[in-house]
């Protein structure tokens, strides 16, 4: 490095390929600044993003984590202040600006009229800049959103899939056909647009299968998904048809041929949200239709009359007819009932479909036959957790997350409790084993191993383990020497105490392995005989 040359890193940012200022034009303004000012640029960061969001940005991110460490350079060059980031909220871009400062690297802006040496005249003008860079992106993204609109309202497609069953043609403003689009392809010429237009016959067919089952086979959306993969129909790429494969193409107004835009908006990278119907660019008749338009609407009948118009005591009460008519309830027979809406309108609605179970009274172990075995554990080993936590209602807590994360204990000292139940299976003869299925998230717990009877009805013994040392499903006998490595459990209301035990001894064995590891290797020969 030159004699008395300030070490310091440039940073350059373009938005877009058509940015005004590029890469070169930013790099060969910060040279000729720090040429002038006594710098020496030995390290460059940059981004091709836009500058509203710091997760986007890799650069950026890179450069403050090198800043707090040992970076090598004490200055960092930036062409202005946009250049920095236009983000909406101006406390945000001086905070990243201030690690940087109190890092003792500060920030120069090479093309600004002002110096960034915290006079008042250049904070103010540093203030005025950064609501300036931010208020263009938001003015920049109303003016994009106003010329999407218009082009939707016309009826051209705004950028994403099209679909299974559709292909994107590449048209000129005119709607004069130019090429069909294969996947990955995009228009080259500003003025170019894009439509939508029905794809192979074999994939048409199919969409036109998929209404017929649902409207004169009166299939559900599950059932429709389950018979297509058996007919090994294939769907995009290599993956299998679900619920939702078919659901959106059951549901979407462009098989109908309605160009749909604002279905969700998404503004500025802030998170997306769903937009009311009301509030859509629909323009009709803008595609050739996949499907005709009494049959589209028919289907939609057939949807909102099984989902979307009932209110949470109609679907409880499907779910109740349901019940009397099979004398049982399960994943299976709500996919393949009609009549019953699908099992993610459950989860929507009510959290869980065992919420759902509960409020219309199914969920005791003895209501499950045999059928659902896996259902009665479950519920039994939530009987178990309540018993626990009403018999030491200021020991012991549940600790619960919500969608399918498991419940777990919590003892007054913090300790987290895993509860395993242990189902019971017949091996050979006459004889019993426990099946045991470890948890990969709780393995390391204390865990409460509860066995249940030859008939899985009732709990047949407890332990309390240190901890699960095994990956993967095995089977045990009620006398089994792996037993031994924690202490049987005689009596619930010992619970507390006997956990406690367990835990004391388990911090034993660690303290000392790591005790024997720690010792000299000189040490341990000495005492080997």
């Amino acid at each position: 490095m030159a004699a008395n040359l300030v070490p310091a890193a440039q940073y350059l940012r373009v938005s877009t390929e058509h940015q005004q200022y590029s890469f070169a034009n930013q790099s060969a303004a910060i040279l000729k600044y720090a040429d002038s000012h006594g710098f020496e640029i030995v390290r460059t960061y940059s981004d091709a993003k836009s500058g509203v969001a710091l997760k986007r940005r890799t650069g950026l991110r890179q450069m403050l984590q090198d800043v707090v460490g040992n970076t090598g350079y004490r200055a960092i060059l930036v062409y202005d202040v946009s250049r920095w980031g236009r983000f909406q909220d101006t406390d945000e871009s001086a905070h990243y600006e201030f690690v940087c400062k109190s890092a003792g690297v500060p920030v120069h802006y090479c093309a600004e009229t002002f110096a960034n040496d915290g006079s008042l005249p250049s904070l103010i003008m540093k203030a005025l800049k950064r609501t300036m860079a931010g208020e263009y992106s938001r003015e920049l993204g109303v003016k994009v959103l106003a010329g999407q609109k218009r082009l939707a309202m016309l009826g051209f497609k705004q950028g994403g899939m099209p679909g299974y069953g559709l292909r994107r043609l590449l048209v000129s403003s005119e709607r004069h056909p130019k090429q069909q689009l294969a996947f990955g392809e995009r228009k080259s010429i500003a003025t170019d647009r894009v439509i939508l237009v029905p794809g192979p016959t074999e994939e048409v067919q199919v969409v036109r299968n998929i209404y017929r089952m649902l409207i004169a086979d009166g299939m559900t959306v599950y059932g429709i998904a389950s018979e297509l993969n058996r007919r090994n129909v294939p769907y995009t790429g290599k993956s299998k048809w679900d619920y939702q494969a078919v659901h959106n193409i059951l549901s979407h107004l462009k098989y109908a041929g309605c160009q749909v835009y604002g279905r969700t908006s998404c503004r500025l990278y802030t998170p997306s949200v769903r937009v009311p119907i009301s509030d859509w660019i629909l323009a009709h008749g803008a595609f050739q239709t996949v499907v005709d338009q009494g049959t589209f609407l028919s289907a939609q009948r057939i949807l909102a009359d099984r989902t979307f118009n009932k209110s949470d005591e109609e679907l409880l009460m499907s779910l109740k007819n349901l019940l009397e008519h099979e004398g049982r309830l399960s994943l299976r027979l709500i996919k393949n009932s009609p009549d019953v809406p699908s099992p993610s309108t459950y989860r929507l609605r009510f959290g869980s479909l065992r919420r759902a179970y509960q409020l219309i009274g199914y969920g005791n172990p003895e209501q499950f036959g045999p059928i659902d075995l896996r259902r009665r554990t479950q519920a039994l080993r939530e009987q178990l957790i309540v018993r626990l936590i009403t018999m030491f209602p200021n020991d012991v807590s549940v600790v619960r997350r919500g969608g399918r994360w498991r419940s777990r204990l919590r003892l007054r000292s913090g300790l987290i409790v895993s509860v395993l139940v242990a189902r019971s299976i017949r091996a050979w003869k006459d004889t019993v084993r426990w099946q045991v299925d470890p948890v990969r998230h709780e393995r390391k717990h204390v865990t409460l191993l509860a066995g249940l009877d030859e008939r899985n009805q009732r709990f047949l013994d407890y332990h309390v383990l240190p901890s699960i040392d095994r990956t993967g499903r095995f089977h045990i006998h009620h006398a089994d020497v792996w037993l031994g490595r924690g202490l049987r459990l005689d009596d619930l209301s010992e619970f507390c105490a006997v956990v406690a035990q367990v835990a004391c001894q388990r911090r034993s064995v660690r303290e000392q392995a790591s005790d024997e590891r720690s010792r000299p290797a000189s040490s341990l020969k000495a005492q080997l005989p």
